[in-house]
């Protein structure tokens, strides 16, 4: 079967796999070429080690997010990139809540693309065929 013979909602996944892939990649090359957006971001958070953690998270970020993209081992690939999206909300949009002047509405407003990311990735966790 041709792609073009396959049903048109496994065919929309590839814009799925597009998005979280491309948004996982660019991420983990900045924490790279960016210190702000690697090092001094995790050193910020309070990560132990920032250097060697930002590292490890973008590695993992640039690995799995090119086989999304390809649609190689996806649902294997979504697995570290579910942990990586759920630390960060944890550790940089839930300590929003707590912060003088920003509250529910800043945070529900800052965390969108994670929100969008962890839902984007659980699709792909859970849908039958998209490889």
């Amino acid at each position: 079967m041709t792609f073009s013979e396959r049903p048109a909602g496994f065919r929309g996944v590839i814009f799925i796999r597009l998005a979280v892939g491309l948004i996982f990649l660019t991420q983990g090359i900045l924490k790279y070429a960016d210190p702000n957006m690697g090092v001094n971001r995790f050193t910020r958070i309070g990560f132990p080690h920032p250097a060697f953690t930002a590292h490890f998270v973008g590695a993992f970020e640039i690995v799995c997010g090119l086989l999304v993209v390809v649609g190689l081992f996806t649902r294997i690939a979504a697995v570290p990139l579910l942990i990586i999206i759920c630390t960060a909300i944890v550790t940089t949009k839930i300590p929003e809540l707590t912060h003088a002047g920003q509250g529910f509405w800043f945070m529900v407003s800052d965390a969108r693309t994670d929100f969008a990311m962890l839902m984007c990735l659980l699709f792909l966790l859970i849908s039958k065929r998209h490889d």
